[in-house]
């Protein structure tokens, strides 16, 4: 992270939010300045009760001028009192604005990148991150603040006490400011690398959580384990630099806020040879001890911990707003799109199994799908037809042989949008809340006009179920639709989409028969290679060809010739005509 781009980032943000809010700063401002006096009183009274009072033999004046320090103690009281009641007004909408935008974010990036809808970074945004800018931002209000008009009063005290006072003062409290300042963009740098670790790890633990049986299941705990020992590690790592960077940290803490008491205390003989007061020595120890170092602890603490914090966290959030922005320009075309007739999918010998010690899932597997053919994949529940066309997707990598599509390997694309040879239709369709129009194109590159959209939407039958929501620009709630309803529209967004190669893995399974015929014949008849998962018969009569897995065997023929060859092909179908 550069340290000066997040602080330009954050400080442009940071005049936007307070530029609508003069009102709540200049409350906070005209309570504080009580606390300059309470300040002021305290070490400058306490030198007139001695030079004036105790010390003079005038009692009943030492006294009142106690009293005096005793009134501004209650006046700062009464200040802090003023400072929390106008504080929420700066804390709260902050807090609000970023849960606004972290929401935004996610949306865009799901919009954007289906593959990143189950971001659990996003969560970690929304909850922890949110939160913490919130304390770490009020803390530091606070503190800052307190600062700042205690130092005002500190100082005119000791410069209404002696001038000469502030020769000993000043050098010893600049110079563990240095040193403190030095230790805040290295610790930003490692806070902000904690962060990231921390949703790699959050996001990695959540993709487990999903399917952990199933890798239980599979044997594949070790490699399935292995990115998250890393990822814990590395926080270990990073843990370690904090702890480091914290103790220079307060290293120079100690030189800010105990240097200062040693030089007066030391140069007291060299005061009172001056002609400084003892009065006036013992304000200015009354100032440094009461007021100002504390006020210096409690900021250098706060800028230290939440100060930095509240630098990395909202840097994030500058920095996620310009990657969903940038996530929602149309990505660059992938090589092999708009390849011409040949060979659409080709794999060769692949082999893959869910872990080092588990049963391989397919074994020797040669295929060839011609470029504009139809093909259906059967076989029983379970038997490796998803993962077929996750190899074929390229979200698994083979264990062994080649998976390549348009030519090219499968896994082979990589850049900031997805992979335009194909795209890959799950059994638990993709729907977004946002209008019909934006979840029909989302997988288009480009603008799609309208009168595309009406034959795609004519072609599938979906202009219902699109009328019924409102037209193009109607909303969209996933949560109000049936899955047939968004296996529907996530099918038409399939059939405009310019990938040569669709991919179907049981896309159709919640349509009704009919609909499920029509649907598949418009993406038949579409430009490219459809590679249908088929959970009906009939689905597999309608394609070109047919591949039957059966274990780790696998038939790959015409419908009419398999049932010759295949028998778990022929009880399959004699089992849908016995079904009618």
């Amino acid at each position: 992270m550069s340290g000066d781009g997040s602080w330009r980032r954050v400080s442009r943000e940071g005049r936007r939010f307070l530029r609508g809010r003069y009102r709540s700063l200049r409350r906070l401002a005209l309570w504080s300045l009580l606390e300059s006096a309470h300040t002021f009183l305290g070490g400058y009274a306490v030198a007139r009760a001695l030079d004036d009072g105790f010390l003079a033999g005038r009692t009943g004046t030492g006294l009142g001028w106690l009293a005096v320090a005793g009134a501004g103690a209650l006046l700062g009281a009464l200040a802090l009192r003023g400072v929390f009641g106008g504080l929420a007004d700066l804390v709260e909408p902050l807090r609000d604005g970023l849960v606004r935008r972290s929401v935004r974010q996610a949306i865009e990036r799901a919009v954007a990148d289906p593959g990143r809808a189950g971001d659990a970074g996003a969560v970690s945004r929304l909850t922890q991150q949110t939160e913490m800018a919130r304390d770490s931002f009020a803390g530091l209000v606070l503190v800052a603040r307190s600062f700042v008009f205690t130092a005002l009063g500190a100082l005119l005290g000791l410069a209404a006490l002696d001038p000469v006072l502030l020769v000993l003062v000043l050098p010893a409290l600049l110079l563990g400011t240095a040193g403190f300042l030095a230790t805040l963009r290295p610790m930003a740098r490692v806070q902000r690398a904690a962060l990231d670790a921390d949703e790699a790890l959050s996001g990695r633990a959540g993709e487990l959580a999903a399917g952990l049986r199933d890798v239980v299941a599979c044997g594949g705990g070790a490699s399935a384990g292995a990115p998250v020992e890393r990822l814990i590690a590395e926080q270990e790592r990073l843990t370690g630099r904090l702890a480091r960077w914290s103790a220079l940290r307060t290293l120079a803490l100690g030189v800010a806020g105990r240097l200062p008491v040693v030089a007066l205390l030391a140069g007291t003989p060299w005061l009172l040879g001056r002609g400084v007061s003892a009065g006036a020595v013992a304000g200015a120890l009354t100032y440094l001890v009461q007021s100002l170092l504390p006020a210096l602890d409690a900021l250098m603490t706060a800028v230290g911990a939440a100060g930095t914090r509240l630098l990395v966290v909202l840097d994030r959030f500058c920095t996620h707003q310009s990657d969903s922005a940038a996530a929602t320009t149309a990505p660059e075309v992938a090589p092999g799109v708009g390849a011409g007739p040949g060979v659409a999918v080709e794999l060769r010998g692949v082999w893959f199994a869910y872990g080092p010690r588990a049963q391989p899932v397919i074994d020797g597997l040669d295929l060839t799908v011609g470029a504009g053919e139809h093909l259906a994949v059967v076989g029983p529940s379970g038997i490796g037809k998803s993962t077929l066309t996750a190899l074929i997707a390229g979200l698994l990598p083979p264990g062994g042989g080649t998976v390549r599509v348009a030519g090219a390997p499968a896994q082979g694309v990589t850049g900031p949008g997805p992979d335009l040879r194909r795209t890959l239709l799950p059994q638990q369709a993709y729907v977004f809340t946002g209008t019909v129009r934006e979840n029909l194109t989302h997988l288009c590159p480009g603008p799609v006009s309208g009168a595309e959209l009406e034959r795609a939407t004519a072609a599938l039958g979906s202009d219902g179920l699109v009328d019924r929501l409102g037209g193009l620009d109607g909303a969209v709630d996933p949560a109000r639709l049936s899955p047939g309803e968004r296996q529907h529209l996530a099918l038409t967004a399939a059939y405009l989409s310019p990938a040569p190669l669709l991919l179907l893995d049981e896309a159709t399974c919640h349509l009704d028969l009919r609909t499920e015929e029509r649907a598949e014949r418009a993406l038949a008849t579409r430009p490219g290679t459809l590679v249908v998962v088929a959970h009906r018969i009939s689905s597999a009569a309608r394609a070109d060809r047919v591949l039957v897995l059966d274990g780790t065997r696998a038939v790959c023929g015409t419908h009419a010739e398999l049932p010759a060859r295949s028998p778990l092909y022929r009880d399959l179908v004699g089992l849908w005509n016995a079904r009618g």
